[in-house]
């Protein structure tokens, strides 16, 4: 990969991390928030109202953590990414070893695999008896 689009990447991806640390810090706010104040510990003493109020919010709170969870990771992945751009492996599949197409890379600029083997770690992953 020559250095122009090599920098083209990390530009790419050094405003990717921005806008998921900014992303993270919303969803913290979200997810971490205080509730207004309803106890948890007996539910037979909330009105119906509140607890399904108090029930939808759970579930709100459970999909933003898995959001901060997920958006979390990524950020990991590009940081990682950035990393690899410093150590001069960057588009390289780390499994084979062949380079990433350029079309895959501007998809998912942290890719760490080939097509090739992404796919073939996705029917591993899906045929492991966890997944059944």
């Amino acid at each position: 990969m020559i250095k122009i689009e090599m920098e083209a990447f990390r530009s790419q991806l050094l405003k990717l991390a921005r806008q998921s640390r900014g992303d993270i810090a919303t969803l913290e706010d979200e997810a971490f928030h205080e509730t207004d104040g309803m106890a948890v510990g007996n539910l037979s003493n909330i009105p119906v109202e509140d607890r399904a109020e108090l029930g939808a919010d759970n579930i709100s709170e459970e999909t933003t953590i898995g959001l901060f969870e997920n958006e979390s990771e990524r950020l990991g992945e590009i940081n990682a990414a950035l990393e690899r751009i410093g150590e001069g492996t960057f588009g390289n599949c780390e499994e084979c070893g062949q380079e990433i197409s350029k079309d895959r890379l501007q998809a998912i600029p942290y890719a760490r695999q080939c097509m090739k083997c992404a796919r073939n770690a996705q029917k591993e992953k899906l045929a492991s008896p966890g997944n059944l």
